[in-house]
């Protein structure tokens, strides 16, 4: 039996511990973070199956959590909240929340979500073949496990943030990035004011790309916005 692995972001000691050892004991594999952004560091350095996510976080709040991990990944994500306005569930479920339930909750009831979600993640999973690599029209090659840019047959090189900015990316294709979320995704900083540090890694990753600003093959600037990934994926 595969024995999957949860991320809870909890910051709330006494529902932590309930819990962690609720689902430890349906042998799931658990991990805890206390913090937004102690839960974002756990994301990014493991494996995990799904999130159960509380809203009021110190620090990066759920809502942030859940947007920088649907951005990187589809796993199944659970929000757990005291705030039962009709508007934080609505907020939730758009930034790619999976299901929202509101405290006090039933662990029964709990339990029963998870299930459900991760068999409809399994079955994702099943359904759609691990991207090895990723190609588009004009060129481009994409490899994310070696982290290799192709492009006309030839390897270009890219820094780890230019190549994590085509990543993301790539991952959200059409979905219009203000430089205020890059730069506070992709560099783990608050923006401050005059910071040109997206703009600088934007131009050098084009000039790499061979990708004229007028007429873009993959990252157009939307004027007053941010930027999106325009890429045709190559049939």
């Amino acid at each position: 039996m595969v024995q999957h692995s949860i991320l809870v972001v909890e910051d709330d000691k006494e529902i932590a511990t309930i819990l962690v050892k609720f689902l430890r004991e349906r042998d799931y594999q658990v991990t805890w973070a206390s913090t937004g952004n102690e839960g974002w560091e756990d994301f990014k350095s493991g494996k995990y199956d799904m999130a159960i996510i509380d809203l009021m976080l110190p620090g990066m709040d759920g809502f942030t959590l859940c947007q920088n991990i649907r951005w990187s990944s589809q796993i199944p994500m659970l929000i757990l909240s005291a705030r039962h306005e009709e508007d934080d569930k609505v907020r939730g479920l758009k930034i790619g929340a999976d299901d929202y339930m509101t405290k006090p909750f039933s662990l029964r009831e709990l339990g029963a979500r998870v299930e459900s979600q991760l068999r409809r993640y399994g079955r994702y999973q099943e359904e759609i073949h691990h991207e090895d690599m990723l190609e588009y029209d004009g060129g481009l090659t994409i490899y994310p496990e070696k982290k290799e840019v192709i492009l006309n047959s030839n390897s270009i090189s890219l820094t780890s943030k230019e190549f994590s900015l085509l990543l993301l990316f790539c991952q959200n294709p059409q979905h219009a990035f203000t430089k205020k979320e890059l730069y506070e995704h992709i560099w783990q900083q608050q923006e401050v004011s005059g910071n040109n540090t997206v703009t600088v890694h934007i131009k050098s990753l084009r000039d790499k790309l061979k990708d004229p600003l007028k007429n873009p093959l993959f990252i157009q600037t939307l004027w007053g916005q941010g930027y999106r990934f325009v890429g045709v994926p190559k049939k």
